[in-house]
């Protein structure tokens, strides 16, 4: 790879960098062909962006975004890194995890590290916790159901005051 390639390439990782706000940096290093293939294939039906590169560029691309925002990521690209972009927090760690039990408990891909809306998450052990986080609009459902609550048990509570008054009504003129 010459400079210009190199350059390029670098431009490339700062622009997904850029992009997307939630990024996982995973190892696939002892995967076969077929199984990278295949976590290449869930990944664009789940609209995450994978892209392996070297862990130089990637240092180099995020170093000059802004060094300090990604200095707990840095200490993570060694071995083989493949990159998961997306807009979804937690898409990258569901498909890790649907991956890993879909190929007879494998233990690829390691996460290394991810960056979820200016957080650090660092290391295997925090996949758990990012397949738990929630989505903005899970988030925004939740809140909207919450409003809604209180305004169903009074619509609730006058139906069936009325359905008693009603019935009140009813009885006397049957007698």
């Amino acid at each position: 790879m010459n400079k210009d390639q190199k350059q390029e390439a670098i431009e490339l990782l700062k622009s997904k960098f850029s992009q997307y706000s939630n990024f996982y940096i995973t190892n696939t290093e002892s995967l076969s062909v077929a199984q990278v293939n295949n976590l290449r294939k869930v990944c664009f039906d789940k609209q995450v962006e994978m892209k392996v590169a070297k862990n130089t560029l990637i240092r180099k691309a995020l170093e000059s975004l802004d060094s300090e925002k990604y200095a707990g990521v840095l200490d993570s690209l060694h071995g083989v890194t493949a990159l998961m972009f997306s807009d979804s927090p937690k898409e990258p760690a569901l498909i890790i995890s649907d991956f890993r039990k879909a190929n007879g408990k494998l233990e690829k891909p390691v996460l290394k590290a991810a960056f979820v809306a200016d957080e650090v998450f660092v290391g295997d052990n925090q996949l758990k916790a990012l397949t738990n986080i929630k989505t903005k609009n899970e988030l925004i459902g939740e809140v909207i159901g919450l409003l809604q609550s209180p305004a169903k048990r009074v619509i609730a509570a006058l139906l069936e005051k009325g359905k008693k008054e009603e019935a009140a009504v009813e009885a006397p003129a049957a007698e």
